[in-house]
Order: structure tokens, then C-alpha cells, then sequence
């Protein structure tokens, strides 16, 4: 008889609430110092994960959480590209 596997849970950093791993976006700061968009959430270093909803990127942005949970600010090229996927997300479900 097999086991369930247990999902691992994550809190959202914009709406602080606990989601499966999979149902968020992860962004990383690596041991080099940059920060990444971690999709596949492999990349090694300090990670921070938001909803896949922009007002949920906004209140982290709002806040400064991002750069809070991540000890490093954010660029305003990874700002752009966090934007252009949550768009593109937007618009495919819709």
C-alpha cells in the first residue's frame, strides 16, 4: 500500500498565505549575489515565492517584502520580467 506524498507548502510573500510549491513563482538570490526568476525551482540560493496574481506581486513590491525575504534589492529588469509573466499568465487563463 502506498503512501500520499506530502505537497510541500509555501507562504506568498505578498499575501502571506500558504499555497502548494508548484502554484507559485519563485524568485532566488544566488550565492553570486543576482536575482533570478526560478521557475523550476532548482536554482540554488535564498528564495522568496509570490502568487501568480499581480495584486499579490503588488503588495510585495508595496511593502519592499521581496527585497525584505531576498537581503538584496530588486532590479528593475527583474521587476519588468515578473510583470511580462504575470501578464502573459493573466491573459492565457482569461
Amino acid at each position: 500500500m502506498a503512501g500520499k506524498r506530502k505537497i510541500p507548502l509555501r507562504i506568498c510573500v505578498g499575501c502571506r498565505t500558504k499555497k502548494p510549491k508548484q502554484e507559485l513563482i519563485r524568485l532566488v538570490r544566488t550565492p553570486q549575489g543576482e536575482v533570478l526568476l526560478d521557475l523550476r525551482g532548482k536554482i540554488s540560493g535564498r528564495g522568496a515565492y509570490i502568487c501568480r496574481q499581480k495584486a499579490c506581486f503588488e503588495l510585495a513590491l508595496k511593502g519592499k517584502r521581496l527585497e525584505k525575504n531576498l537581503r538584496h534589492p530588486l532590479s528593475e529588469e527583474i521587476i519588468a520580467e515578473i510583470t511580462a509573466l504575470l501578464q502573459s499568465e493573466s491573459e492565457r487563463t482569461s
